[in-house]
């Protein structure tokens, strides 16, 4: 194909049948491929497919990087596998216009074809009515939730406060011929008190069956007196027909689903007719009663209703399923199973409402709920945190342990690894997203069908560029695609391999799930007790630690896989949320790894860095996470509030506006990834003025890099050039740096930026003879070997030297802090008793190594290949992968 077309292909299964929503996807293209984006043509073979495209990134010579792209459901029953997007296409078909919206002072109307949604601009309910050809299957969609004054599950009295979702503004954030995005603000609303800020999206394609809903809420209570004891999506269906007309559905596991009835007709003493029982369980009108044997149609009133029923998932292992007559009495229980897929429905043979929460049982806990069936009006509720469960308990998880001075909280971190500071594990600021889809139906459909949607909520559908397609078009820097034509490519390929494949074994060994925690990995193994150190201080959680995020996303984009993609989607979904400040003191900063995320007192750029969630914005043009790019735009103002080297400064140091302390690896590579992503997203001259000018201060330095920190201007974002200092870090290069200054360099002709660069790359690990010789003094702070060879492989790449090629191997070979023997990559089975479950552990497995290891791979191979490399020393580094 040419450089102007973009191949397509679905994440995972090729859908057959059209997709209950659009879809929405991103594609990159090459610098000057494309000038206009209506230009741009989806295809399917040579016919043209409908779609809404956007701007969603520009070069800086103002043509198109980056676009977002939807198509409706049509496009899953496509039979022709080449889709395809063609750039330079002529005259582009302009799609048919397939949704309107309406808009008043009051309410915002959405006609999708034959779903329509009304929206409110204030009040309760954010989704005033949701209806299917003209019918209304549901109404009054709310957010609820509740407190409790203690987590004494023994005290005398519990005070229980309740909230609803009052909606502040709504908006139409994106219109277009096949898509539209309403975005929804309030807070929750209740005991005199306006609290939990939320932001709710709905997403409407043209001809679509059902909606997607994001729901992200900000936590701003106090973790000492307020305990969330529920928070759910409640949403009213109007019941119409006879109460044995009346359906449940529940999925269950592994495709499994409840199929009752309001009032059952089956398993009664007195058989209503083979007839009645078929119809019901189909979800189909039953015979007229008279037609029934009169055994049971006399009696109806004698046979219970069953209008409440709650699927409860405690933990990400079993679910209980229940239901019950009514409020004044016991549940009856149902049966039990593992891992529910979140989905329930009700309706009768007029139409039904169905939701689906996606990652349930990785969410726990949580539940689905179905209430008043038995009335005009009942409700569907999908807990985001359930009822049943003990409250949530965010208070800091230890005492200070009598750390009061820096002097003491340095010492606790000598032992566990802990900064903490008394007053800074707070979450207040913290924030957690979910993903739902609202199904309307016109009536009961078969359980058959329900399946399948409950399957899409859980996994929906998403297109992507392949992965040769991505890489020419020259975005995110030096990286290739998997290539194992060479026994040494083999070797490394399948290290590779090795970590993800072992990391995802943990999470389901570990069971690292649940409402916060979701989405990330721990830092480092106790091998003794065969766990991770999930209680060692700052052992515990990584809070993307030497850029887990970035290992996953360059896996990959690289190989297309589908199961990286949604490992690296849903660790981006929790350290862009749960593990930065999105509101308070702290807004833009993230807390460095701890047994609690937000535990640490090291508030820093490093984790809210936006190099770790640009990826998953630009692939699949996701407004929340646009969101998140946006709040860190003036992340710089951070350096004015809270110093991050206050605890190891050996002079007193007040923020100055004029000359702040700016370290140039961790804190400008955040920076710089801020100012980037800014820039082209939306053209701001501030962002770009502020990049280029702090790159041609960098360059300007006497020693650049090598310096390690400036003093920058706020006002004017520039550094102070007369800084005369040398002074390196081992952590400098290894949250983002590596990776925003090769894009940067790419992007831009800075020649002194690239000289700085060039010099830190080319002396970080070069001999210390070397280094004295050419800056006067040798570097102290080298550490991490191998992930820094990366750095050496940079420099052979852009000068073409051969000896800095194989020198870059050689320091690759050394191996990590932990990954540097020959037995590295062997998985060991320990069984029960020694553990709670089988689990399988590599001894010297950490994060932070698996992480740079796996960078570093992936860019030596990029930068450099294995010419330099004798076929052995793949072997070598850090041995094959083995079980035992």
């Amino acid at each position: 194909m040419s450089e102007s077309v973009t191949r397509l292909h679905w994440l995972e299964e090729t859908p057959t049948a059209p997709l209950p929503t659009g879809v929405t996807f991103g594609a990159p293209f090459a610098r000057g491929t494309l000038t206009d984006v209506q230009k741009l043509a989806v295809r399917s073979g040579t016919d043209a497919v409908p779609h809404q495209a956007w701007t969603t990134a520009t070069w800086p010579d103002g043509s198109i990087k980056w676009a977002g792209i939807a198509l409706s459901g049509n496009a899953g029953a496509s039979e022709v596998p080449e889709l395809h997007i063609e750039a330079d296409a002529s005259a582009a078909p302009s799609s048919p216009a397939g949704i309107t919206v309406t808009e008043s002072d009051d309410e915002i109307t959405v006609n999708a074809g034959s779903l329509q949604a009304v929206i409110g601009r204030s009040g309760a309910a954010f989704l005033r009515s949701m209806s299917r050809d003209g019918v209304t299957v549901a109404q009054n969609g709310r957010l609820i939730s509740s407190t409790v004054d203690t987590v004494d599950a023994e005290a005398a009295t519990i005070t229980r406060s309740r909230f609803q979702s009052e909606v502040t503004t709504a908006s139409v954030e994106s219109s277009g011929p096949l898509r539209v995005v309403v975005k929804v603000e309030g807070t929750h609303s209740g005991e005199g008190r306006n609290w939990l800020p939320f932001v709710i999206r709905l997403y409407f394609y043209a001809n679509a069956r059902a909606v997607k809903m994001i729901h992200s809420f900000v936590w701003d209570g106090d973790e000492n007196t307020d305990f969330l004891a529920s928070l759910g999506v409640v949403v009213d269906v109007p019941l119409r027909e006879e109460l044995y007309n009346r359906h449940v559905r529940i999925a269950g596991a592994e495709g499994g689903f409840l199929v009752e009835a309001v009032q059952g007709l089956t398993g009664l003493r007195r058989d209503p007719g083979q007839a009645v029982r078929d119809a019901q369980i189909a979800g189909q009108p039953t015979p007229p009663a008279d037609t029934w044997n009169t055994e049971v149609s006399h009696r109806l009133d004698l046979i219970p209703t069953w209008p409440d029923f709650v699927l409860s998932q405690p933990t990400s292992d079993g679910f209980e399923l229940r239901k019950r007559t009514g409020s004044a009495f016991p549940w009856v229980g149902i049966s039990s199973g593992t891992r529910a897929a979140g989905f329930s429905y009700l309706g009768d043979t007029s139409g039904g409402f169905g939701i689906s929460q996606r990652d349930f049982w990785q969410s726990t806990p949580v539940a689905q709920q179905i209430s008043a069936a038995d009335t005009a009006t009942g409700t569907v509720t999908s807990w985001l945190y359930s009822p049943e469960a003990r409250p949530m308990d965010l208070r800091f998880y230890h005492d200070g342990l009598g750390q009061d001075s820096y002097e003491r909280q340095l010492e606790g971190l000598e032992i566990t690894y802990e900064d903490y500071e008394e007053g800074f594990g707070t979450p207040y600021g913290v924030a957690r997203t979910h993903e739902l889809t609202l199904f309307a139906y016109t009536a009961t459909p078969p359980t058959e069908q329900l399946a399948d949607d409950a399957r899409y909520g859980t996994r929906p559908a998403l297109l992507q560029v392949d992965p040769a397609d991505l890489h020419n078009a020259g975005v995110f820097g030096h990286w290739s695609l998997v290539d194992r034509s060479t026994p040494t490519q083999a070797v490394l390929e399948d290290k590779l391999d090795f970590l993800f494949d072992f990391y995802t074994s943990q999470v389901e060994q570990r069971r690292w799930y649940g409402f916060w925690n979701y989405g990330d990995v721990m830092h480092t193994y106790d091998v003794d007790r065969h766990v991770w150190r999930y209680d060692v201080g700052g052992y515990a959680w990584d809070n993307s630690e030497l850029s887990p995020d970035l290992w996953l996303w360059y896996a990959y984009l690289r190989s297309g896989r589908g199961d990286v993609f949604r490992f690296a989607e849903a660790m981006t979904r929790h350290t862009g949320e749960v593990d930065v400040y999105h509101l308070g003191d702290w807004a833009g900063l993230g807390s460095r790894h701890n047994v609690l995320h937000w535990g640490c007192s090291a508030k820093q750029v490093r984790i809210s860095n936006p190099a770790y969630r640009r990826f998953f914005y630009y692939l699949t043009a996701d407004e929340r996470t646009g969101d998140l790019l946006t709040e860190l735009v003036d992340s710089d103002r951070n350096f004015l509030g809270l110093d991050p080297t206050r605890k190891v400064r050996p002079d007193v140091y007040q923020p100055n506006p004029d000359a702040l302390a700016v370290g140039l690896g961790t804190d400008w590579g955040a920076l710089a990834a801020t100012w980037l992503t800014e820039w082209e997203r939306t053209g701001s001259t501030r962002s770009r003025d502020r990049l280029l000018g702090t790159m041609e201060d960098i360059g300007a330095l006497k020693h650049g890099f090598l310096t390690g920190e400036a003093l920058y201007n706020i006002s004017t974002g520039r550094f102070d050039t007369s800084r005369d200092r040398i002074s390196v870090s081992h952590l400098s290069a290894v949250f983002g740096l590596v990776e925003i200054t090769s894009e940067l360099i790419a992007l831009v002709d800075i020649p002194g930026f690239t000289d700085a660069w060039l010099q830190y790359c080319r002396l970080f690990l070069a001999p210390p003879a070397q280094q004295k010789a050419e800056v006067g003094t040798e570097l102290a702070g080298v550490y991490l070997t191998q992930a820094h060879s990366r750095l050496t492989a940079y420099a052979a790449a852009l000068t073409g030297d051969k000896q800095l090629a194989a020198r870059a191997w050689v320091e690759y070979a050394a191996g990590g802090e932990l990954l540097g023997n020959d037995r590295a990559f062997e998985l060991h089975e320990v069984l029960p008793p020694l553990v709670l479950q089988p689990i399988t552990e590599a001894h010297t497995v950490s994060t932070n190594d698996a992480s740079q290891f796996a960078l570093a791979t992936i860019q030596l191979l990029a930068l450099i290949g294995t010419n330099e490399m004798a076929e052995s020393t793949a072997d070598d580094s850090a041995g094959g992968p083995a079980s035992s």
